[in-house]
């Protein structure tokens, strides 16, 4: 079984993605976890990392679809 997100975690994650996608790094959860706090102000750890995955997971998809169209 996945892990379930929340929408709250989806919401922020497409907005950061569509706002910070130059920034961000579809290799790199800490990286994106870095950008992911200064981009919103998230006070629960828990949830700041839950949005970095998220949003990395959401890269990791983009760049696999854009390959998969080049072959």
């Amino acid at each position: 079984m996945g892990k379930v997100r929340t929408s709250a975690v989806k919401v922020i994650s497409r907005e950061i993605v569509k706002e910070y996608e130059s920034h961000l790094s579809p290799d790199s959860f800490d990286h994106n976890k870095d950008i992911v706090s200064k981009a919103a102000r998230i006070h629960s750890k828990r949830f700041r990392n839950q949005i970095a995955g998220y949003v990395t997971h959401q890269l990791k998809l983009k760049k696999l679809r854009e390959e998969s169209y080049e072959d």
